[in-house]
C-alpha cells in the first residue's frame, strides 16, 4: 500500500523556518520532520512512499537524491572515479518525490497523484505531524468497516499550560495538556481509489468539499488516536517537538 505524504504548502505559519526550505524539511533533531514521519509508516511495514511536493519541492527531492550516500560509508578510487559502497543506510525504502504544482490545493495534490495510485487502497497524510499511532491499526479498522475512507481523529493539544484552581490558589498545573473534548483532524488517512472521483481539480482542499461529501454520505470513518499527535505549525511547536527528541522520549519514536 502507497503512503502519500503532502509535502507542497508553504508553511506560512511557521515563516520562521519556511522562508528558506519546505516545512517538511524543518529539523527535529538534525532530520527533517518528513523522515520522522516516514518512519511511523516503515516501522508498520509500509515503505513505498510518494511525496507531492510543491513550494520549494528541489530541496526535498536533493535530499533524497542525496541520501543514500550521506548515509553510507564508501571508498572513492581516484585512478577511475569508482566508488565502492561499505556500509549502506540499512533502508529498503522507495520514495517517489512527484511535482504536484506551486500552489494546488491538498486535494488536487493527490488527484495529481491518480496514475501512480493505479486504483489501490492508499494513505495520505501531512508533512508536518507526528505521533505514536498504530499504523497496523489503522488499516485494519478501515478493512473492517469496509467504507471509502478513514481519517485519525485525535484530541487538539492544548497551545498553553493548563491550571487547576482553588479560589485564587492553583493547585494543579499542566504544560501543554491534551484537551479531554473534541475531536479534530490528525491526518493518517487510508482511502480507496473512489476517493478521489470527489475531487474536483488544483483548486479543491482536501478537508473541505471531499470529506464533508464523504462524511454526509456515510462513507468517512474515524479511527480514534487516544495517544501522542503534534503538529508542527509554529516555532514553539517545533521547539516542543525538538525538547521531547533531546529528552530520549519522543512518544513517536516507535522504531528501533
Amino acid at each position: 500500500m502507497k503512503v502519500v505524504i503532502l509535502a507542497g504548502g508553504k508553511g506560512t505559519r511557521l515563516s520562521e523556518e519556511t522562508t528558506t526550505r519546505p516545512k517538511p524539511m524543518v529539523e527535529i533533531g538534525g532530520r527533517p520532520i518528513l523522515w520522522h514521519i516516514m518512519n511511523i509508516y516503515a516501522s508498520h511495514g509500509y515503505k513505498d512512499f510518494l511525496i507531492a511536493c510543491g513550494y520549494k519541492g528541489d530541496m526535498i527531492k536533493e535530499y533524497f537524491h542525496n541520501f543514500a550516500i550521506l548515509n553510507s560509508d564508501y571508498v572513492v578510487d581516484f585512478r577511475d572515479g569508482s566508488r565502492q559502497v561499505v556500509s549502506g543506510p540499512g533502508l529498503d525504502w522507495r520514495v517517489g518525490l512527484i511535482d504536484t504544482g506551486l500552489d494546488t490545493m491538498t486535494g488536487g495534490r493527490l488527484l495529481r497523484l491518480r496514475s501512480w495510485l493505479r486504483d489501490q487502497t492508499f494513505m495520505v497524510t501531512y508533512g508536518d505531524g507526528v505521533g505514536d499511532i498504530d499504523v497496523t491499526a489503522l488499516v485494519a479498522f478501515h478493512r473492517r468497516h469496509g467504507k471509502l475512507a478513514t481519517v485519525t481523529a485525535v484530541r487538539p493539544p492544548a497551545r498553553f499550560g493548563g491550571l487547576v484552581l482553588n479560589g485564587d490558589s492553583v493547585v494543579e498545573f499542566s504544560e501543554k495538556p491534551q484537551i479531554g473534548e473534541g475531536w479534530i483532524n490528525g491526518g493518517f488517512f487510508v482511502f480507496e481509489p473512489q476517493v478521489l472521483d470527489y475531487v474536483a481539480g488544483d483548486h479543491t482542499s482536501l478537508e473541505h468539499e471531499p470529506l464533508e461529501r464523504l462524511a454526509s454520505e456515510g462513507q468517512l470513518m474515524a479511527y480514534r488516536h487516544h495517544g501522542f499527535w503534534q503538529p508542527m505549525d509554529t516555532l514553539r511547536e517545533k521547539q516542543l517537538l525538538e525538547d521531547l527528541w533531546a529528552s530520549g522520549k519522543a512518544p513517536w519514536k516507535i522504531w528501533p
